[in-house]
């Protein structure tokens, strides 16, 4: 199948470093002067920006997907969500630094991540709307993909979150405070599909039976995905092939 084109890149965010970001292109980005939808994918706790690829088979999935007629050609942009590091272990001065727990829930990532997208949008040629738009993750990156899509409603059509680990921020961060009125801005806005998937061994699975509630009690549409097994790749690579089909379809 055409095969699309993996970059590494440098960008300069809100936090006055440059980060590095691993971001996916269709086959027919570089000969075509069209515009595409975006996917933010991010990964859990102990990943890097190279989490999907190196071990989500993420390129692959794409390819195939899309080369099948079965997703929309897309760009996706992989982050590292350790605000406390620019890159995976061994890509920059910082040398190996241990990514075992290394993560952010105290904000930083949130607050950041506007800068991300603004950035993507200046230097690739994207739809510049929330109807092609997505942002899902695994685990602490479903943590983040929840938090990011309720602070900024209007950013996002397209919601992913994949075993997330819903309830896991830092206390006292107003980022995580007043949930249920800012889900309530983010589905009275309209959103085209907020999907939720776990396995039903996962020891985040009660976590998520909570949240459905929450949601189920004040009426929002949502997708519910349920597997066996748990907290696993053999999982995520399963949510992912099936998210990626259902976005963007609006936008034919």
């Amino acid at each position: 199948v055409p095969h699309g084109t993996l970059s590494r890149v440098w960008a300069e965010v809100n936090d006055g470093r440059e980060r590095r970001m691993t971001i996916y292109t269709p086959s027919d980005y570089e000969e075509s002067k069209r515009r595409y939808p975006v996917l933010y994918l991010l990964h859990g706790m102990g990943g890097d920006e190279e989490a999907w690829v190196a071990t989500g088979r993420v390129v692959e999935i794409l390819d195939n997907l899309i080369a099948q007629g079965k997703a929309e050609p897309m760009i996706v942009v992989m982050t590292n969500g350790c605000t406390k590091h620019v890159s995976a272990p061994g890509y920059s001065h910082e040398g190996m630094w241990t990514p075992y727990m290394s993560g952010s829930m105290d904000g930083s990532f949130e607050a950041m991540f506007p800068s991300i997208v603004e950035w993507v949008d200046s230097n690739y040629r994207t739809i510049r709307k929330p109807q092609s738009r997505a942002i899902a993750g695994l685990s602490m990156g479903g943590f983040h993909s929840m938090q990011i899509s309720k602070e900024y409603p209007e950013m996002f059509d397209y919601v992913g979150l994949f075993s997330a680990a819903i309830f896991r921020g830092q206390e006292g961060v107003a980022t995580y405070e007043n949930l249920e009125a800012k889900l309530e801005r983010q589905f009275s806005s309209g959103i085209s599909l907020y999907w939720i998937a776990i396995g039903s061994e996962d020891f985040l699975y009660e976590e998520n039976v909570k949240y459905r509630a929450l949601l189920d009690q004040k009426g929002y549409k949502y997708e519910y995905r349920e597997t066996g097994d748990g907290h696993v790749w053999r999982n995520w690579r399963i949510y992912i092939a099936e998210f990626a089909q259902k976005l963007f379809k609006k936008n034919k």
